[in-house]
Parts: C-alpha cells; structure tokens; sequence
C-alpha cells in the first residue's frame, strides 16, 4: 500500500483516478489547487477545473470516498509561472499551451513537492497517459484511448517526477471513466468537461493579454509576403499561424497567417502552400529518459493537442531540428512539438521557428 495525493480538479477524470486508487487499497488524500486569479469574477468560468466551484465538487466526492480533502492556494504561482507567460507569448506574436506551463511548473513541481514533503508516495492526476518501468527508468506513455490521450501535455516530465506519478486513467476510455464514477455514485458522474483554457472568462482568451499585454492588441498593418499593404489587423493577439477567418482582407483568393511579426505589430499573410511547414526549430527541449546518444533520431512529432503524428527526423544539438518527412499545416512558434517513438513519449519543446515550403519572403513593406 501507498501513501497517494491526487490532483483533484472537481471533475469526473480526477475523481474517478482518486476512487480507482482507494479501491486498489492505497492511501488516498485529495489535493485541490485554489489557482483562479483574484482579480477574474467568481461566476468568471464555473465550469473551469481551477474554478470556484472545482473545491466543493472535489470535497463532495472526497466525503464519498471517505478520504481526506485538502485545498492548497497556489495563485501567485499560478499567475506568474502560468497567466503572465501566456500573455507574454501572444505579445511576441506566438502561440502558447497554458496546460503544458501548469503541469510542468505547477502541477508536477510544485504540488508534488508538497504532497513528498507531507509524506506522500505518490502524485496522481486524471490525465490519459501511461507509465511503465523499465528497470531503473520510467518511460512515460500514450493513452490507451486515442481520443483523449493526453502525453502530449506531458512531455516535460522528467526522471524526477515519473518516479513519482501515477495515471490511473491511463488503460481507460473516458465512456469507461463516466460508467465507473456512474456506479460508485460520484456525485461529478455526469459533469460536462471544460474545453476551454481555465483561466480565461466566458471563452475569450484577449481579456487576459489586455490585462498583462495591452500592447498586443493594439491595431497595426497587414502585409503579403511581397510587403503589400493589404488592410488593418486588430491587434497580433486576436491572430495565429493558419488562421483565415477574421481577417477582414478580400483579394480573390483565400489568404492565411502566415507569421506575426511583433516588432512591425504587423501581420503576414499569404497561400495555403505558405503555411506548409517543412521543418520546425525546437528550444527548451526536455527529456522524459534523457537526451538520446545519437545526433540525429527517428521519431515522430505532434505539434497540437490532437494532432496526427508526423513522421520525422531529429537533428539534435542546443536546440532540436525537426525534419518531416512531409509537409504539415501550419505550425505556430509558441506551441509544443512533442517527439514519440512508438507509443512512449521522448519528450519536446517550444517551437521556436518554423521553415515553410515556399519563402515567407516578409519584405519590408513596400513605401508609402
């Protein structure tokens, strides 16, 4: 028997994971984190897994189990290794995944050292991944379930902490979750899942870059990849590497984003075939096992959350090259490329630059 924290967010994949481990015979302590920004309304976003109502949901089911319930106020952590990088990123014209900065600095820093210095074994979370020892190593694994398969969120696990996590959900389906929660009478058996980012109210993402980065949405030129003037954007945030609706540009054919350029507060925009991505720069690469001996690995990589795995080449050094195999949609700076051999996770980064099949070109905008 082991002594487990669980990660409860007050929905139905945290409560299955802490009733799947008190079932194994474990000792179960739920943890909740208090991470919504003060200065957010409290009716802000009350379906979010760090919102007002995620503590009582998660001490309801809690007094269910028959576990103790613990909430931890992690808010200025929260705000500034999470909230304020978000807003950051947008600032200098790139994409940002909060989940990826909260499990890595939050979730698995700083709520695993809590729940170690209390005494615990474990740190659990509903998340839909696997891991599996290999003698003295952890690998970390995809979901069993495509669907919900959530390794890609995780890619910044280290040795340090897959040691000491566990992913109960791991072999499920979430149809198997909801007929679990259904029959142990969880009272979050049928509550909806959020897909939005927690920390953001009623779905707008802009609200919280005009708190931190105003600047970012100031109203500023749209160019083609030849430098010409072709409207007015409203602002580098409201934009992202693809993105064709909201432009306000007509030209006879469809025109896509092609970069953001902060410091011109300018957009680029330019043919489907401008946004196929060849090859992508990685920085701040994390591996789950350790850096591979060879320069250059085999892999296939992810670029978004539900992405389809993209066979290529990785050409490692102080950042990581990654080569396709064939040309993929539009990759965004900001988001992570996570790097898979077979169903194991090898870790991944940022996404620093992005080489397209056809020269962006980004002129300097014709005179006026």
């Amino acid at each position: 028997m082991a002594r487990v924290a669980v990660a409860m967010s007050g929905g139905v994949d945290s409560s299955v994971a802490a009733a799947l481990l008190v079932q194994a015979g474990h000792e179960v302590v739920g943890f909740t984190l208090n991470l919504w920004p003060a200065w957010l309304p409290e009716d802000g976003n009350p379906r979010a897994c760090c919102g007002v109502g995620a503590a009582e949901d998660a001490r309801a089911v809690a007094q269910v189990l028959g576990i103790r319930h613990y909430v931890l106020n992690f808010r200025d952590a929260f705000e500034e290794a999470v909230v304020r990088p978000f807003a950051r990123e947008y600032a200098r014209g790139r994409t940002p995944n909060p989940c990826v900065a909260c499990n890595r600095f939050v979730k698995f820093s700083l709520l695993l050292d809590r729940a170690r210095s209390l005494g615990m074994d474990f740190l659990a979370t509903g998340h839909y991944a696997r891991t599996r020892r290999d003698g003295q190593v952890v690998r970390l694994l995809r979901g069993t379930d495509p669907r919900k398969d959530q390794s890609y969120v995780l890619y910044g696990l280290t040795q340090r902490e897959l040691a000491h996590v566990l992913f109960p959900l791991g072999e499920l389906t979430k149809e198997q979750v909801r007929a679990v929660a259904r029959q142990l009478q969880l009272p979050v058996a049928d509550k909806p899942e959020s897909q939005e980012i927690c920390f953001v109210p009623r779905g707008h993402y802009t609200e919280v870059v005009a708190r931190y980065a105003p600047d970012a949405l100031r109203p500023g030129p749209i160019y083609d990849l030849q430098g010409r003037s072709l409207g007015v954007h409203a602002g580098l945030a409201r934009y992202t590497v693809g993105q064709r609706r909201g432009l306000g540009v007509a030209a006879g054919r469809p025109l896509y984003v092609v970069a953001l350029d902060p410091e011109r507060n300018a957009v680029f925009v330019g043919t489907q075939e401008d946004v196929q991505a060849t090859e992508l720069v990685v920085e701040d690469v994390t591996w789950t096992v350790g850096p591979p001996a060879e320069a250059r690995v085999r892999a296939e990589v992810r670029v978004r959350h539900g992405g389809k795995l993209a066979p290529a080449w990785l050409d490692l050094g102080q950042t990581v090259r990654v080569r396709f195999d064939c040309p993929q949609w539009a990759p965004s700076p900001g988001q992570v490329a996570c790097f898979y051999r077979g169903e194991e996770v090898l870790g991944g980064g940022t996404v620093a630059e992005v080489v397209t099949v056809a020269p962006r070109g980004l002129t300097e905008p014709a005179a006026v």
